[in-house]
């Protein structure tokens, strides 16, 4: 008589995106039968954003500065990342014919600069792992015998009960792309604990003068530093009509959130020439107006390009008029923050999943057999490959725990 073979077991990852995709491609690797379920007509839509400015797949710092980047979720994510950090994603992305280089900035980018060539290949080799993909089926929670229900293009619902869940949806940030945070009700409706969904990586609010708005509304402001409660971030900002976006502010975020929250209204300070120090700048601008150099035109000569200039008498009702506190002023320019910006415009999102309601292996400590990854969780970080780094690193580790509570289970049968 023939061997009986066990079916493979089945699982649904619901999501789309970068940690969805990973899950999914190793438990197809695997040999289990695997469903990618995705409310949008097309998968991957936010990665295909982000690949427009270059598509940042992570960071080439030493892994110890890497992992401090994640803040207070360093203690947890460091395991995770440790077994797929930047050298095994590069690895990974070269595996798909998409080789990669670090930047000047230590980024490291696809040589393709774009994300859409990397999708494809992934997508074929998802096709040839036999993964399922069921498009336009938004997950809308459990039903009562642990099944999964989802609402079709049609209205229709459609209930499935695969051996095992990976939920990686995704936080709320850029919602026309397809993460829109409906997940929050139906995990708290499960008793899953989590931190509401805040914006993070997203611009602050500042009340400049409709004057300086309309005319330099999108300018940038080229090597500025910018300091909040004692920490000092360098980059580039953008002038925006309702306040400043750029590396700096976002570095700065989680503390600029907690300050907004505890006390309204807060206040940042602008470093618009760190690369000069404040004495030879007063001199530069007292030989100016020594000159007979008319004020802005000594700022010009102190290399403040015209936006730089208009933003320093935004900071203040009147600038000083004596060369050593106008250099003050250049190396301190203080900005009044009222506010962020909202989750449409984040980059990233704050909150989620709180690491107390999963085990080790990302398992959801209320719903056995269903594991979350991705930007659902409870962490944040800065720009510059860290969001992408760990999206891919905790897809990966659900999958992998996943695995191991199948065989669990199935030893346990």
């Amino acid at each position: 008589m023939p061997e009986e073979r066990t079916p493979p077991a089945r699982v649904a990852v619901i999501g789309g995106g970068p940690a969805g995709l990973m899950a999914a491609e190793h438990l197809a690797e695997a040999g289990l039968a695997v469903t990618v379920y995705d409310r949008m007509p097309s998968l991957a839509r936010k990665f295909l954003m982000a690949g427009r400015g270059g598509l940042n797949l992570t960071h080439a710092e030493p892994l110890p500065a890497l992992l401090r980047r994640y803040g207070p979720a360093e203690p947890w994510l460091a395991p995770i990342i440790r077994r797929f950090d930047n050298r095994a994603l590069r690895h990974w992305a070269e595996g798909l014919g998409e080789p990669t280089f670090v930047g000047s900035s230590g980024r490291i980018f696809p040589v393709a600069l774009k994300a859409s060539p990397l999708l494809r290949a992934w997508l074929r080799r998802l096709d040839r792992l036999a993964v399922a993909i069921a498009t336009r089926h938004a997950w809308r929670g459990f039903t009562a015998d642990g099944g999964l229900r989802f609402e079709q293009a049609d209205g229709s619902e459609l209930v499935v009960h695969p051996d095992a869940t990976i939920l990686a949806l995704g936080g709320a940030s850029w919602p026309r792309l397809g993460a829109d945070g409906s997940w929050v009700a139906p995990l708290r409706a499960a008793g899953v604990r989590g931190a509401d969904l805040e914006p993070a990586n997203v611009g602050v609010q500042i009340p400049w003068s409709a004057g300086f708005v309309e005319r330099f509304a999108g300018t940038p402001l080229k090597t500025v530093a910018l300091t909040f409660r004692g920490a000092t971030h360098r980059g580039d900002l953008v002038i925006t009509g309702y306040g400043l976006e750029g590396g700096p502010v976002y570095s700065l975020g989680p503390a600029i959130r907690a300050a907004l929250a505890s006390g309204g209204a807060t206040d940042l300070c602008l470093d618009l020439k760190p690369d000069s120090d404040e004495a030879s700048l007063g001199q530069r601008l007292r030989a100016a107006i020594a000159k007979g150099r008319s004020r802005s035109t000594a700022l010009r000569r102190a290399g403040l390009p015209p936006a730089a200039i208009a933003l320093l008498r935004e900071s203040s009702d009147q600038l000083p008029a004596e060369p050593g506190a106008l250099a003050a002023r250049i190396k301190a320019a203080p900005l009044r923050v009222t506010g962020r910006a909202g989750l449409a415009r984040a980059i990233s999102t704050a909150g989620g999943i709180a690491r107390e309601a999963l085990d080790d292996r990302l398992m959801l400590k209320a719903r056995p057999g269903t594991f979350a990854c991705g930007e659902m969780l409870d962490w944040e970080a800065p720009t510059g490959g860290y969001l992408l780094q760990a999206c891919f690193a905790t897809g990966r580790h659900a999958a992998e725990g996943a695995l191991r509570w199948l065989e669990q289970e199935r030893r346990d049968c």
